[in-house]
């Protein structure tokens, strides 16, 4: 999250009157981007992770663990931090940030006074050794972060919090539930950063949407769960807000665990990775071919078990996040006849991609989105200004969404060298890859953000999925590998993602055969070996699209089938370093990541996700009916903390981690 800008926001009624005037300037802030981007050329990949935290306080005496709302005063406990501030500073929203030599990590606030965001004080670059250093960064991170800490604050990375939302004193300092903004039974306006462009957000899409967010998962029928299962923290005679009427026209549903403001979703912790590629071809490119692997890689990293004090009978948060900030109306869902508003919307505004947008000849006009909402004056104008269809028809879907969030200030003037407007409406669609055009005030590229991996529980986890991604874009770079898939399937397999041990019990749509027609070389390679697995088959056929791809296991797709079957996207990766000059121990250390993925996708380590529900599941106080208890959470929560620093060589959640400390791969020229 960059630098919050300060102003008068309007609430919804005066924003919507003007949001076609945002639009529109918004449109003429991105041709003036084309303009002058189109042709930047980067000579380097550059890429940054970003790690979210909850920062939890425990309170021993009374086996308690509370979120702690401190993310202002442990942000400005940073800023002030003389020997920090000799390195170049770290929090550039409360001081000038300078990178100099080795400049320490970076932090920003996020929607939840319990979260904070760190990022690596530089980008990384292309070189190996850079992806050797992302692991004791992250550890870096944490470290620095803890010491400017309470001594019973932890910043842990966990998806959700357990138990935000019960009818208990979760928070510290404790404020009573409800405020004029979320107006949420369960959380108060309090625990939402207090900067206004976050309140203004919860509020803006509550209003617009008519009432408010509406989010239910099902919950996880355990031997004891009753049935039906009815959330017994929903108070139906709730009388403080108009939308107290929403429990009572069925917006609670049986057999699910109901929650009612984006601090729900938008409180959630992540792991994304954005990608600065060399030029808008490259960053195109890698934009449609990541997007297929975005659902593979949600229920690879799933760590989401447990909702508002219940076990939910899902693994990953990504839904949650989507009801969260859902701001369409009835007739955009569908549920009233179109009469004041455009559309019919078929998605959120977080949701998966729509859209491809490489001028790729492998891309097929049957893999597009056959549903696609666009603004064809907003298409027509892009067009009209040199931008060519296929990425004049991504943002001018984008731009069929309302700006939420409008400060009046910058209303009084347009300034195309600024881009306000445009990421008004960019920021705000919530896609799980993003392309980022470059910014005008910096040395910046087209950039590429994968967006839908879930946080997990270790640095080391972290670095791991981190560097896979990083590897597996080289992979895509090197052998002009192809994953293209209609785009409505990695629709569905987002949802497959969604299932409760989806990575060993599901199957997900997925290319038969990513490999070029011809035999080419990697990019760029020195000191080659022959790969693994050589781009030598036949062309892709040009019959049916149906004939292209197949339902496979995660196991499948991350470690590949038998025989001509697909090779597995750690076997590409594999095949890509051998392709390249990578010194012995730095394969070494590599080896102990894909390692870690390799084991995840088969099923001998397992997900947070499994991880955390066997946990409450084999405690000694759990009474078999989905609960949570204050309890449970307490021990919960203090084991994942001994996870972090121990990486369960202790035994304490060596189900997830064994390949992170075991003896290095049998065979291997690291053993």
């Amino acid at each position: 999250m960059g630098l919050l800008a300060l102003g008068t926001p309007l609430n919804w009624p005066e924003a919507k009157k003007n949001a076609d005037h945002v639009r529109q300037w918004g449109i003429e802030q991105l041709l003036a981007i084309w303009e002058r981007a189109k042709g930047k050329e980067r000579d380097a990949l550059r890429w940054g992770d970003e790690i979210e935290y909850l920062v939890v306080a425990f309170d021993e005496e009374h086996r308690k663990v509370r979120l702690s709302l401190r993310q202002a005063d442990i942000l400005k406990a940073l800023a002030e931090d003389v020997s920090l501030s000799k390195q170049g500073g770290c929090v550039p929203d409360l001081q000038v940030v300078k990178s100099s030599g080795d400049p320490v990590p970076v932090f920003h606030p996020e929607f939840g006074r319990f979260m904070l965001e760190s990022t690596p004080g530089k980008p990384w670059g292309i070189g190996f050794k850079d992806l050797l250093d992302v692991e004791p960064n992250m550890k870096w991170r944490r470290i620095v972060a803890k010491e400017h800490m309470e001594s019973n604050e932890y910043p842990i990375t966990l998806t959700t919090f357990p138990r935000l939302g019960t009818r208990d004193d979760f928070i510290t300092p404790y404020y009573p539930p409800s405020g004029e903004r979320q107006r949420s039974q369960f959380l108060p306006d309090e625990i939402t950063n207090p900067h206004i462009r976050f309140p203004t957000l919860a509020a803006n899409i509550r209003s617009r949407r008519g009432r408010k967010v509406e989010i239910n998962v099902p919950v996880f029928k355990d031997e004891n769960t009753p049935v039906p299962f009815k959330d017994p923290t929903v108070d139906y005679d709730m009388h403080n807000w108009p939308e107290d009427d929403d429990v009572r026209n069925g917006a609670a549903k049986d057999n699910h665990i109901y929650m009612d403001a984006m601090a729900f979703g938008m409180g959630s912790c992540c792991l994304q990775i954005t990608f600065q590629a060399k030029n808008i071809t490259e960053g195109r490119r890698l934009y449609d071919q990541l997007s297929p692997l975005g659902p593979i890689m949600l229920a690879l990293t799933a760590a989401t078990p447990i909702y508002k004090g219940f076990l939910a009978d899902t693994d990953v948060r990504w839904n949650q996040i989507s009801r969260a900030v859902d701001d369409r109306t009835p007739e955009e869902l569908g549920e009233a006849p179109l009469k004041h508003d455009r559309w019919r919307v078929p998605k959120s505004r977080y949701a998966p991609n729509s859209t491809y947008i490489s001028q790729d000849p492998r891309l097929r006009k049957e893999y597009m989105d056959p549903d696609l909402v666009v603004d064809e004056d907003l298409k027509q104008q892009l067009t009209d200004g040199g931008m060519d269809a296929l990425l004049a028809t991504h943002f001018a879907h984008l731009f069929i969404r309302d700006p939420i969030v409008i400060f009046a200030e910058d209303l009084k003037a347009l300034d195309l060298n600024k881009t306000d407007h445009f990421e008004n409406l960019q920021s705000t669609n919530w896609q799980h890859i993003r392309f980022k055009p470059p910014p005008h005030d910096k040395d910046t590229g087209w950039r590429v953000e994968f967006r839908p991996m879930e946080i997990q529980i270790t640095d080391f986890e972290n670095a791991a999925f981190s560097i896979f991604i990083v590897l597996i874009t080289r992979a895509i770079l090197s052998f002009d590998l192809n994953f293209y898939i209609p785009i409505p399937l990695t629709t569905a397999n987002m949802e497959t993602a969604h299932a409760r041990n989806a990575v060993l019990d599901q199957k997900f749509h997925f290319r038969n055969d990513p490999l070029p027609p011809r035999p080419i070389k990697p990019n760029g390679a020195s000191g080659a070996t022959t790969p693994a697995y050589l781009p030598s088959r036949p062309p892709t056929p040009t019959g049916p699209v149906e004939a292209e791809h197949s339902l496979m296991t995660i196991d499948e797709i991350i470690n590949g089938q038998s025989g001509e079957g697909f090779p597995g996207l750690i076997p590409l990766v594999e095949s890509y370093l051998n392709s390249v000059n990578v010194d012995v121990e730095t394969r070494c250390e590599l080896a102990r990541y894909l390692d870690l993925i390799r084991k995840r996708a088969s099923g001998q380590l397992w997900t947070g996700a499994k991880w955390i529900r066997h946990f409450v599941r084999s405690h000694h106080a759990y009474k078999g009916d989905s609960v949570v208890s204050e309890g449970v959470n307490y021990d919960l929560i203090m084991a994942v903390e001994d996870i972090t620093k121990n990486e369960g060589k202790n035994r304490v959640g060596e189900e997830m981690l064994r390949s992170g400390w075991a003896a290095r791969p049998k065979g291997s020229a690291c053993g």
